[in-house]
């Protein structure tokens, strides 16, 4: 067995054969794999493995699509046959809602050039004899859907990888993996131990054991899952060729043909936990005893679907394990508190997107970051607030829901409240529907009465009116927006200033009471993230950034070697923050303050030490809103003091509490970019308007990969756009086309400008193809929609409002 390797996979599924074989493919050679029993042991080989390209994300439609296309290519590649049955794949709308779902796809489709469109019901009959459709409001059809053979796919991945130089050992358990002073790994098994330079934990039903070897706790959870496959049905056999599966999501069970008969699974309300306090070590290729009653229900609404299957006797059922994380997407990526340690486990849909994990996880391990944004998988999403409780209730929510529609802008109530701050049951009382926000619970916005349960859709809900009220109440006065949910970090020591200004393409403020705005780059010269920082004190400084970005950020903040006798603290549990924003804003604060805050003692970009109703706080005059506002940072012990004397003054002056979904339409009446949107390392800084922050005279991190695209011109523009809309906004992800079809764009955020009176979006659009003052259309519920990209953003353009020159007035979209 190999002593030395450039990596290590632990585990021989579906996933870990993948990760070799594309560490492989791009020039890792010396790369081993090690599984403690034989090759798709676990959850690989019991699985119905079907495929399927199009998903609600549009980077994981991408890989997906990657993943399809790929097996034909490894069957060639390899010798090794993959079993690959694609007659597609026919999806079913039997609501408003799933049709709107549908249609959207289906123009996401187009814009990528996907095989994906609807068909009549006189089409699908023809593919599918079988099955009836009287009740289907709208069928797309996939050409390329179907099913591949779980055994013959890990395999051929395999075998490609052997061929490429890597070492697989079986019957090879694990039992240590130690971390070396100069970052790099032991890892022990029974057989001798193998030094490398990164650690793949691809255990699959075991990721949780195989991190606990690393001192790491996993948000997973293992639930029992069925499917049965019929006896021969004549009709099928008679057709002679094979049926398209049936996604009949609306029905909760997928369909599909297996030899000359049916194979029928589901996803039962009346779900089963397995293995809640570890995976036995002994288990390998085992099943669970049969208990089809579970999901007779499902079966039922499938036999109404296509009748014959009623006729037919069961021939064998699967009763086998998976693997869940709290939102169903993969745990994946390095884990930020360690030196070369890769987690990919936590994978549902393994055969839709092998591929894909295995590609970007390789990019991500030898190039330093994969190429897409897919922050959706990253582990980093999670912290330790998501615990066992946490984690068994959100499995089963994702498990019981898991052919759902999970609409824009979806709040799920399962495992919550994981993380409060003192507010939160005085906000509960104002009538505060909450949303989640990397454990915290943070207002979205204020109801008329306390428990308002937000209702969800693709159209405007019974939040669209309050919201508007609320930025009405602001842009008009005054607004008081809880920020907790930040991310604040101190720096402090004789080294704060190096480290930052080593850190970000901004110059770092030397003075007391200055402020900055700053890009992080990233490997590949993108966008990592926007950052605000303040010079506090002497040698200390605040760091203030995307709350849910706070573990991915720490990847690259570890990248810079704090200097000696300097400290970096994590702070977002113990600060609390408020945004006071509005026309009348300096008035709210003043009646609260002896300091003072005229424009000419406080302006913007400025920041002081200051008491407000007797709290000390910093107050930094920025304001993400795009109107006159003061952020206000003050202990989290002192969160509910502050905020009742912020709200009793807001009051007096037309104002009051406003919450996360109104923020995010001020913003982007403002045109602003938010990370995870319209910022990320995906996007380069002149395509998103931050290349004008970025000082070449000084040194910063990844500065030669920003070098490398700097004069390249961009790709796309982040723009924004008015649309002619009625009864629902775009919310992120809708296609934009040319008026003859040409695909231009991607809308990244949008909202109702209630201020501007205009639906609005924020996108990327390709400048060779669409320019300002252009019409275009976007595919609000898939449904074309005319818009105009505009020339500037709708709400003061000029910032006269946030710098407070009073002659401005707001324009107004027309």
């Amino acid at each position: 067995m190999k002593t030395h390797a450039q990596a290590v996979v632990i585990g021989g599924g579906l996933v870990g054969c993948s990760i070799l074989y594309h560490l492989a493919k791009l020039g890792w050679n010396d790369v081993v794999l090690l599984e403690r029993d034989e090759l798709t042991s676990g959850s690989t080989w019991h699985a119905a493995a079907n495929i399927h390209g199009l998903h609600d994300n549009n980077n994981i439609t991408r890989i997906q699509h990657y993943t399809m296309n790929l097996y034909k290519e490894l069957e060639k590649e390899t010798g090794q046959g993959c079993g690959v049955f694609q007659p597609g794949s026919l999806y079913l709308a039997q609501t408003k809602d799933r049709e709107y779902q549908l249609r959207l796809q289906e123009a996401k489709a187009r814009f990528y050039g996907l095989n994906f469109y609807e068909i009549s019901r006189e089409q699908a009959l023809e593919l599918h004899p079988l099955a009836q459709f009287d009740d289907i409001r709208c069928i797309m059809y996939e050409p390329d859907g179907g099913n591949v053979d779980p055994s013959g796919v890990t395999m051929a991945y395999a075998a490609g990888a052997r061929q490429l130089g890597a070492s697989i050992e079986r019957f090879c358990p694990v039992i240590g993996t130690d971390l070396q002073p100069d970052g790099s790994w032991i890892v022990r098994t029974g057989k001798g131990d193998v030094h490398t330079q990164w650690v793949v934990n691809a255990g699959g039903l075991w990721g949780r054991e195989v991190a606990a070897l690393a001192g790491i706790k996993l948000p997973l959870q293992p639930t029992e899952h069925q499917y049965f496959v019929t006896e021969t049905i004549d009709e099928v056999a008679s057709l002679g060729r094979r049926l398209p599966s049936i996604a009949d999501r609306d029905g909760e069970y997928y369909f599909r043909q297996e030899g000359n008969g049916l194979l029928i699974g589901a996803y039962e309300k009346d779900m089963r936990f397995w293995a809640e306090n570890g995976t036995p070590l002994d288990f390998a290729h085992d099943l669970f005893p049969d208990d089809l009653d579970r999901i007779m229900e499902n079966v039922i609404r499938a036999t109404e679907r296509v009748p014959v299957a009623a006729t037919a006797g069961v021939k064998r059922v699967i009763n086998g394990p998976m693997i869940w994380s709290p939102d169903s997407n993969a745990i994946w990526g390095p884990v930020p508190e360690l030196k070369n340690y890769f987690c990919c486990t936590g994978i549902i849909p393994g055969f839709s997107q092998s591929g894909g994990l295995g590609l970007l996880s390789a990019q991500w391990m030898i190039e330093g970051e994969p190429q897409y944004d897919m922050f959706a998988w990253d582990l980093a999403r999670f912290g330790d607030w998501a615990d066992e409780k946490f984690t068994k209730a959100k499995v089963e929510d994702v498990y019981t829901h898991r052919f759902a529609i999970h609409f824009p802008n979806e709040e799920r109530s399962a495992g919550r409240p994981a993380r409060v701050r003192p507010a939160y049951e005085m906000q509960k009382q104002m009538g505060c529907v909450f949303g989640l926000n990397c454990g915290w619970e943070h207002p979205l916005w204020f109801a008329d009465e306390p428990e308002t349960i937000e209702t969800n859709g693709f159209t405007r809900q019974n939040w669209w009116e309050p919201v508007g009220r609320e930025v009405r109440m602001l842009r008009e006065n005054a607004g008081v927006i809880d920020i907790s949910n930040f991310a604040n970090y101190v720096i402090k020591g004789k080294g704060a200033y190096e480290w930052l200004d080593r850190l970000v393409a901004n110059r770092v403020p030397t003075q007391i009471g200055r402020s900055c705005l700053t890009p992080l780059i990233s490997v590949r010269g993108g966008v990592a993230g926007d950052f605000t920082i303040t010079k506090v004190a002497d040698d200390e400084y605040m760091m203030i950034g995307s709350g849910m970005a706070e573990r991915y950020h720490q990847r690259f903040f570890d990248m810079v070697d704090l200097p000696a006798n300097t400290t970096f603290e994590v702070a977002t549990d113990r600060v609390a923050g408020f945004n006071v924003a509005g026309p009348k804003s300096r008035a709210v604060l003043q009646r609260l303050s002896n300091s003072d805050l005229s424009n000419d003692a406080f302006r913007f970009m400025r920041s002081a030490k200051i008491e407000v109703a007797g709290v000390p706080c910093l107050a930094i005059r920025v304001s993400f809103t795009g109107d006159l506002g003061w952020e206000l940072h003050c202990a989290e012990t002192d969160q509910v003091r502050l905020y009742t004397a912020l709200l009793d003054s807001a009051r007096e002056f037309g104002g009051g509490p406003v919450g996360g979904r109104a923020l995010g339409s001020l913003r982007i009446e403002k045109g602003y970019g938010s990370w995870g949107r319209e910022y990320s390392q995906e996007y380069w800084p002149q395509e998103v308007g931050l290349d004008r922050l970025i000082k070449l005279d000084k040194e910063f991190l990844n500065k030669e990969a920003y070098l490398a695209i700097k004069d390249s011109p961009p790709r796309e523009v982040l723009s924004i756009l008015s649309v002619q809309a009625d009864i629902a906004d775009a919310t992120g992800g809708e296609p934009i086309f040319t008026s003859d079809g040409t695909a231009v764009g991607r809308v990244t955020s949008g909202a109702y400008g209630y201020s501007v009176g205009a639906s609005l979006a924020i996108g990327y659009v390709d400048p060779n193809v669409a320019m300002p003052g252009d019409r275009v259309e976007v595919f609000i519920l898939g449904k074309s929609h005319s818009a105009v990209i505009l020339s500037e953003p709708p709400f003061d353009p000029e910032g006269h409002r946030l710098r407070d020159v009073q002659t401005a007035e707001p324009a107004v979209v027309k």
